[in-house]
């Protein structure tokens, strides 16, 4: 039977998709069998007219119902059947009798053997610092007792620390449905907090103020204790990577609407980036300032397309039509590359051949205002510690729209770019990691990239940046009970929704009831507790500037990310939550350009 498109070339993408998907045996999801019963009950033409300006080619995609047979028993591989792809070639699972988690376990850490480079021990250090200083504090100041609810943090640090062993990408398997051990954990930790709290003899008039404070100590103390020693690996990791063995096609794509304030810059710096085979390709989605103009001075060294406004998500769409190289780089049209960034993208492909996406290392180079630099600390922070320890687990959850690598094949087998939420980066890198998929990071491949400079814009980006987060995980919602989907189901969308709908809710709370503590004259309590939190803060920002080899100025700034900054974020990311409970329309808002 024949798919004919008419207009959407996002439709097109998906049934070939689902079509590649089909004909290889692999599972499809039930709203996508949702989506083919509806068409094939349509009566369409066998004719696209295809109506946007893109290269002329087939559109019309056949579906048929033949599935690949098993290279073991030769029979049919359902749908439903539990299939195994080995070597290129599909078996069902019963009929594979080859065990080969080991060695493609040991074929995917390979890589890093090559070199002899030892820990940095200053690295080494502060790791050991922050760890006794956290437990000896919790032991020594807060009691013994509620060492207790440390210690449900410690437990589940082991058990994610066995699961980093496992194969970085999705089995597959299928399991009794629900939520991740580390979800359950969050949900009745304040239960056992308070019951510890009453065994110590305190009223229940007393107990919700120090329930709340060690929630959110247990929450941080279970974080620090697995991503710092996490980001310490991760670095010692990245720096054992060979250089690169072969330099594939790389396109990279370049999305913009009104940028002429820094667009020449960004040209500029992917023109002279180091990389021997490279194709530039720049979207001009409708602007209506001076951007395409810019951008054509240019035509001779990259390819200048232009199109009606239609949002980020169609104009990456529209390029990827474009793009001929084996790797795709999307670059935000306000960031500067590092000349070396390409190629240390790429060598992120070479350690594992399930490999979907490199993560770059975003900077912020606008650092002239308090509330710049805090958000220069917090990229690294961010990146540095939480974002390492996801790529010891092979999943990042978001490969940023400033600079990320994607392998052309995975990307289009995932569906092209979406316009279901405003964080298209975000919503992308999901559907790989749903597949099954790696996502990595690469600290080496730096981009620098404008921060809003003042409170009205730095609201107006975080805006779309929450409600667009909140949007993915609502659309995703299945990753928090399916094990089909490893380490996503089990760590990554656990933690996002901590990071984003649970930690803030904490924070704003934790704020007001130490305000309270303090007036029913719990103060010394209170302040042990803020004590210990900034301290930590403090250590972590130090050891993330260190692995990143930036500014120890910085390191001034790290208070305001636990009093000030971080309570202006949770504001915000409770208002986002507050707007998509009534149902508020989610808008693109961005920040007013400086061009610095």
């Amino acid at each position: 039977m024949i798919l004919a498109i008419k207009d959407e070339r996002g439709d097109w993408g998906r049934n070939h998709y689902l079509l590649k998907r089909i004909n290889e045996g692999k599972e499809i999801f039930d709203s996508d069998k949702k989506y083919l019963q509806k068409i094939l009950q349509e009566e369409i033409p066998s004719i696209v007219e295809n109506k946007m300006d893109i290269p002329k080619k087939d559109h019309t995609v056949f579906l048929n119902k033949k599935m690949i047979n098993c290279s073991e028993c030769d029979q049919k591989i359902e749908l439903h059947d539990k299939s195994v792809r080995y070597k290129n070639k599909w078996y069902h699972k019963k009929c594979h009798k080859i065990d080969n988690t080991k060695q493609e376990h040991d074929n995917s850490n390979s890589i890093y053997k090559t070199g002899q480079k030892r820990i940095d021990s200053v690295q080494v250090s502060i790791t050991v610092v922050i760890l006794v200083f956290l437990v000896s504090s919790v032991y020594f100041i807060l009691g013994p007792l509620s060492m207790i609810a440390m210690g449900l943090g410690g437990i589940l640090l082991i058990y994610h620390l066995f699961s980093a062993h496992a194969k970085a990408f999705s089995k597959n398997k299928s399991g009794m449905r629900g939520p991740s051990i580390f979800l359950m954990f969050l949900l009745i930790t304040p239960f056992i907090i308070g019951a510890i709290i009453a065994y110590e003899g305190f009223s229940l008039y007393q107990s919700p103020i120090r329930i709340i404070l060690l929630w959110a100590m247990t929450i941080s103390f279970w974080s620090t204790m697995l991503f710092v020693p996490m980001a310490v690996f991760s670095k010692h990791r990245e720096e054992l990577q060979p250089d690169v063995k072969s330099y594939p096609t790389i396109s990279v794509i370049i999305p913009a609407y009104n940028e002429e304030k820094v667009i020449r810059h960004t040209i500029e710096s992917l023109i002279e980036t180091k990389y021997p085979k490279k194709e530039i390709i720049f979207v001009n989605d409708g602007s209506k300032d001076k951007t395409l103009d810019i951008a054509s001075q240019y035509k001779d060294k990259i390819t200048v397309l232009s199109k009606e406004n239609g949002g980020k998500a169609s104009a990456l769409n529209y390029g990827l039509v474009y793009a001929k190289g084996e790797i795709v780089v999307i670059v935000d049209a306000d960031t500067i590359v590092g000349r070396n960034s390409l190629k240390e993208m790429v060598k992120g492909f070479e350690v594992n051949e399930h490999v979907a996406a490199v993560a770059g290392n975003i900077k912020v180079r606008n650092r002239n205002n308090l509330i710049t630099k805090c958000q220069a600390l917090e990229y690294i922070t961010g990146i540095q510690i939480i974002r390492r320890a996801f790529d010891i687990f092979g999943s990042i959850t978001i490969v940023p729209g400033a600079l990320g690598a994607f392998k052309r094949s995975f990307l289009m087998e995932a569906g092209m770019y979406g316009k279901e939420t405003i964080v298209e980066d975000f919503d992308q890198t999901i559907k790989l990691l749903k597949a099954g998929l790696i996502t990595q990071g690469s600290t080496k491949a730096t981009a620098y990239t404008e921060a809003p400079s003042t409170m009205k814009d730095f609201i107006a980006q975080r805006k779309r940046w929450y409600r667009g987060n909140i949007q993915v995980l609502k659309r995703h919602s299945d990753a928090l009970t399916n094990p089909r989907f490893g380490h996503l189901q089990r760590l990554s969308f656990p933690y996002l929704l901590l990071g984003m709908l649970i930690t803030p809710i904490i924070g704003f709370t934790a704020t007001i009831n130490a305000i309270i503590g303090i007036v029913q004259g719990d103060w010394e309590y209170v302040l042990q507790v803020f004590a210990i939190f900034i301290t930590v803060h403090y250590l972590m920002s130090a050891l993330a500037i260190k692995i990143d080899d930036e500014d120890p100025k910085l390191l001034w700034y790290a208070g305001f990310l636990v009093l000030g900054f971080k309570q202006i974020v949770d504001f915000l990311l409770l208002k986002a939550l507050i707007e998509q409970i009534s149902r508020k329309k989610a808008t693109w808002t961005s920040a007013k350009r400086v061009g610095v």
